[in-house]
């Protein structure tokens, strides 16, 4: 199983909505990298649900219900969609701040590579975050 980070404004869609639908398409993606990693993912594989710019946190976890199909929001063939299922909220959200003061997280993509939307986390990574979510 592989960990990903999904990023998703809270205004737009937050983790409330996801779970009051219970499962949602991940589209309208358009960074390559987001798209590489978007294709990468396997059904079961567990997100991290973050809210960007405003709260800026990991608030709980989405689980891959469908790989990569052709994203139904346009019909060039280069961009993919992905479905995730709500999982858990977490019991206590685990803000960017957070992540940035622990040292052990100074690789992470969130941290590095901020404004990518859809991001891989290390076992490592996910470990530490469900720790600091869990304190």
């Amino acid at each position: 199983m592989a960990y990903w980070l999904i990023k998703s404004e809270p205004v737009k869609y937050n983790w409330e909505m996801f779970e009051k639908d219970k499962q949602t398409t991940w589209d309208g993606v358009r960074n390559y990298a987001a798209r590489i990693h978007l294709k990468a993912m396997k059904k079961g594989d567990e997100a991290f649900f973050y809210h960007s710019n405003d709260g800026m946190e990991i608030v709980g976890i989405a689980k891959v219900a469908r790989e990569f199909y052709q994203d139904p929001t346009t019909e060039d063939n280069n961009w993919v969609a992905v479905d995730f299922k709500a999982s858990v909220k977490l019991k206590k959200p685990v803000t960017l701040a957070q992540m940035k003061a622990d040292k052990r997280l100074a690789n992470m993509a969130l941290i590095r590579i901020s404004r990518l939307s859809v991001s891989p986390v290390t076992e490592e990574e996910w470990n530490i975050i469900l720790k600091m979510a869990n304190e």
